[in-house]
């Protein structure tokens, strides 16, 4: 019988430093899909703040702090990282794990943004994209959810399957806005 070896989605990949920006993996206890039934919106969101002390955030935002986040992922859809669900919350919404299908990485230090220009068609200066913004967009040819989590500092999430090509675009991009420094 083979023998299966649990390995996060960039292992081996990161940590990775250029200049003064360090790509590190994230690893979230729990990922939560949270998709409230029509008309259960503000009763999830309470379940949410009671059970994990945050809130199911607007559009365009996320909700909590390090190691217990809600992140807005479309229409109708959070994702809640960190801590399980409330199993309470299933009354109010559809939960799905998501735990292995995405890849969590943080951007951090001066010349994140810089990074990030070259690879998402939005603007994601801190006078536009301020801390507990989160956008859903593309990085070059995959789909990615940001989060600016401080003043350069950012969350990234794509789909596992991406991670080996997402870490090769950062780090190429990492390093050529090094190099410019």
């Amino acid at each position: 019988m083979a023998e299966l070896i649990a390995k996060t989605p960039a292992e081996g990949l990161l940590p990775v430093t250029a200049g003064t920006m360090t790509l590190t993996e994230i690893l979230p206890a729990c990922v939560t899909s949270v998709a409230p039934f029509k008309g259960q919106e503000k009763a999830a969101s309470a379940a949410l703040k009671a059970a994990c002390g945050m809130t199911m955030p607007g559009p365009n935002r996320a909700t909590g702090k390090d190691g217990a986040r809600a992140v807005w992922m479309g229409q109708g859809q959070v994702f809640v990282l960190g801590p399980d669900a409330p199993a309470d919350l299933s009354q109010y919404a559809a939960l799905t794990d998501q735990s292995d299908g995405w890849v969590v990485m943080r951007l951090h230090g001066t010349g994140a943004e810089d990074v990030l220009a070259r690879l998402a068609p939005i603007d994601l200066r801190a006078t536009v994209f301020k801390r507990g913004h989160t956008a859903r967009t593309t990085l070059l040819h995959m789909m990615m959810s940001v989060t600016r989590s401080g003043a350069n500092s950012f969350d990234i999430m794509v789909m596992r399957s991406f991670a080996v090509t997402a870490v090769h675009d950062l780090t190429i991009a990492m390093k050529s806005v090094a190099a410019r420094e």
